[in-house]
């Protein structure tokens, strides 16, 4: 039963004020939205920097949904992954994590990577070139969502991707936004 108290003290010194683990859905992420968006409410949050989080909020869900792959083990198939939100004194985090075939990542590491190198006029041109010129890849994105995080933040994404087995990753996803608005 200290797992319980572990898991707690965990959240407090990580500042994590919404943290999700399962199978992810339309509704669930639904559920999860509502939740988040009493919580940015309640806090009193400048309207700006709610919208930027929520925006983040929306892509990294929906590239759970979209974008995890299935664990095989044994006949069950699981979209298991998991979602958090931190607060801290000058920035929101929202992290994410779902397991990924390794032979998905290069082509994600290579996106994730080109993203970091661009500044924001460079990010603005790379989502205008994706809406341009895109194609929907076979599980429905074009890969705008990471674009519109980079964008939306104003920071680098930070990710990895830690070993579950021989066939498969667990993507590991980190947006910062910070709590004070541009002038």
């Amino acid at each position: 039963m200290n797992y319980i108290y572990d898991l707690h003290r965990t959240m407090m010194s990580q500042k994590l004020i919404l943290v999700y683990q399962g199978d992810f859905t339309q509704e669930t992420t639904k559920s999860i939205l509502t939740m988040a968006e009493r919580n940015l409410d309640s806090s009193g949050e400048e309207s700006a920097i709610k919208r930027k989080v929520f925006n983040v909020m929306v892509e990294a869900l929906q590239n759970i949904v979209k974008h995890s792959d299935e664990l095989v083990d044994g006949e069950v198939r699981s979209h298991a992954a998991i979602f958090l939100i931190g607060r801290e004194p000058n920035k929101y985090s929202i992290m994410s994590g779902n397991p990924i075939r390794k032979t998905n990542i290069p082509g994600l590491q290579k996106k994730l990577d080109q993203i970091n190198t661009l500044d924001k006029e460079g990010l603005k041109e790379l989502y205008k070139e994706i809406i341009k010129n895109t194609t929907i890849s076979d599980k429905g994105g074009a890969g705008l969502g990471f674009v519109d995080m980079a964008r939306k933040s104003g920071a680098k994404l930070e990710f990895s991707f830690p070993e579950m087995n021989s066939e498969y990753c667990f993507f590991c996803l980190k947006v910062n936004v910070p709590r004070e608005s541009e002038n």
